[in-house]
């Protein structure tokens, strides 16, 4: 039987992760968001997946945990806040952050946020980090990192830019493994 995994997204990405997943072949049987007018539904509509639309609010947990019922894994897509603790406890959950965890993580430490830290620290290397997710940001287990160099006329944009093309990578081989296991 094959595995089943949702998504989780944002509301301000651009759905670059989830179109990684989805062009990778990874069975994602429902992609849940927020907010249905967020640029990711587009992302979800191209690839043809399952959209569930679930606001936050009070029973968020609750919600969340009927739309991802039957999921052997979550995924978080430019999913920016700490999940009820019901979800983390009950499924596997895995995040991709742009860093070298546990380095330029925590709370507001995402996207471009990220890659400014990385180049004001002077860094010679960054890279992404898929990580399971705990009741903390950025702190759960790392199941897999990918290394690029940081150039000298590096910009946060051309830096966010080559760790996104190893995102995409990286992110299905771990997803892979976390199923395999």
């Amino acid at each position: 039987m094959e595995k089943r995994v949702g998504v989780l997204v944002g509301t301000k990405g651009r759905g670059s992760n989830l179109a990684g997943l989805a062009e990778a072949g990874i069975p994602i049987s429902v992609v849940v968001g927020a907010d249905s007018t967020a640029p990711v539904r587009a992302v979800a509509q191209k690839y043809n997946l399952p959209w569930q639309e679930i606001p936050y609010g009070e029973d968020y947990g609750e919600r969340l945990d009927t739309a991802f019922a039957g999921c052997d894994l979550i995924c978080l897509a430019g999913f920016l806040r700490l999940l009820p603790t019901r979800i983390t406890d009950r499924y596997p959950v895995l995040n991709i952050h742009p860093a070298l965890l546990p380095a330029f993580g925590g709370k507001g430490m995402y996207g471009i946020h990220v890659h400014r830290a990385v180049l004001a620290a002077g860094e010679k290397e960054s890279g992404c980090t898929v990580h399971r997710v705990d009741e903390a940001y950025d702190e759960g287990e790392i199941v897999l990192q990918a290394r690029c160099p940081v150039l000298p006329e590096d910009t946060p944009e051309t830096l966010a830019e080559r760790v996104l093309g190893l995102e995409k990578r990286v992110y299905a081989e771990a997803v892979r493994k976390v199923l395999d296991a």
